[in-house]
């Protein structure tokens, strides 16, 4: 296993970062709201992030997300890449590349994942599709979703053709929306079947993952600064050994969180096995990413009680992501299964 990143990896991860630092401040998330931060998308897009994922693969995308979790940027990069151009260049057909890449790249398409949404929605002949998932996010930004069918076929349904899409507002302001369908026409991502489905999955799990280490890095980056200049008895409290104990637990989590993540998305590369590494990663993400987010607001004291500091930020998103890839114990016991079955490369 070699995670070094390639020149064009870390040309692409450094132009994200000087991005998203430049555009994503703490007032001007403030200002933004729960809403999606429309100038920071197309600067993203303008300056060909979203496309540069085509030729940086899974491993390209995660570090990108991570410079976006550091500074919890309100876009939504992660879903349409994971679900837009990584799913359409695996997945679709030559016609669906053709017509669809060229919007995904410069951010006039946007789409997103009903991922996981299992036995919600059942296709009927001629693709239609029925019935309602609870939450999807970025979907009030989306222009397409990808939804899986009963039969865990995937399935591209334009926002536009839904019987509804409902404003949700989640933990972390992900723009995201409850979906109804009812009779939708759809579209059927190439020859999509079960084993797509689960590609697709992994992917998302190994991006969403990445997203986290970059949401606990810049927790522990904020809890560091702020415990180096705030005194307790005439000396920093970065000099505390209960403090210094603390952030080292979070820094070795967050390290477990970015390397499991490279791994898994090494592996979905080089075209290996990636579904046990995927679960690993994600399990990571949501266990360890649960602590470190929690130890930074408590390294905060009572600041980190504070709904407009920016380390409570990092605290919405850590438990809104700990949530979206399912949570610790679902994911173990489907890493459980897996052992069960001898199938955990």
């Amino acid at each position: 296993m070699d995670f070094t990143p390639t020149e064009e990896q870390e040309a692409a991860g450094e132009l994200a970062g000087r991005i998203f630092a430049d555009l994503s401040g703490h007032e001007r998330l403030r200002a933004a709201g729960t809403g999606t931060d429309a100038e920071l998308w197309k600067a993203l897009c303008a300056a060909g992030l979203p496309g540069s994922v085509e030729e940086t693969g899974l491993l390209g995308l995660v570090l990108l997300l991570e410079e976006q979790g550091r500074r919890t940027a309100q876009v939504p990069f992660a879903a349409s890449c994971v679900y837009g151009i990584l799913a359409v260049t695996r997945h679709g057909t030559e016609e669906q590349r053709a017509r669809l890449l060229p919007g995904l790249r410069d951010g006039t398409t946007v789409m997103t994942g009903a991922l996981p949404a299992p036995g919600t929605v059942t296709s009927r002949g001629g693709g239609r599709l029925s019935g309602a998932v609870e939450w999807v996010p970025w979907l009030r930004d989306a222009t397409h979703v990808l939804v899986p069918d009963e039969d865990r076929a995937l399935w591209l349904v334009r926002a536009e053709d839904a019987a509804a899409v409902e404003p949700v507002e989640l933990t972390a302001p992900w723009a995201a929306a409850r979906l109804v369908l009812d009779g939708a026409p759809a579209e059927r991502l190439g020859r999509s079947d079960a084993t797509t489905h689960d590609d697709v999955l992994a992917a998302a799990r190994i991006a969403f993952a990445g997203l986290q280490a970059g949401v606990c890095a810049g927790s522990l980056a904020r809890a560091v600064a702020y415990t180096s200049v705030r005194e307790q008895f005439g000396r920093p409290l970065s000099t505390h050994q209960a403090v210094q104990l603390r952030a080292a637990d979070a820094h070795m989590d967050t390290e477990a969180i970015r390397v499991t993540a490279y791994e898994a998305a090494w592996r979905f590369d080089e075209g290996l096995d990636a579904g046990g590494a995927a679960l690993t990663a994600a399990w990571w993400a949501s266990e360890a990413g649960r602590r470190v987010v929690h130890a930074g607001q408590h390294l905060h004291g009572g600041m980190g009680a504070d709904l407009d500091h920016p380390v409570h930020r990092h605290f919405l998103w850590g438990r809104q992501l700990d949530a979206y890839l399912g949570a610790g114990t679902e994911l173990l016991a489907e890493l459980g299964d897996l052992l069960a079955k001898g199938d955990l490369s």
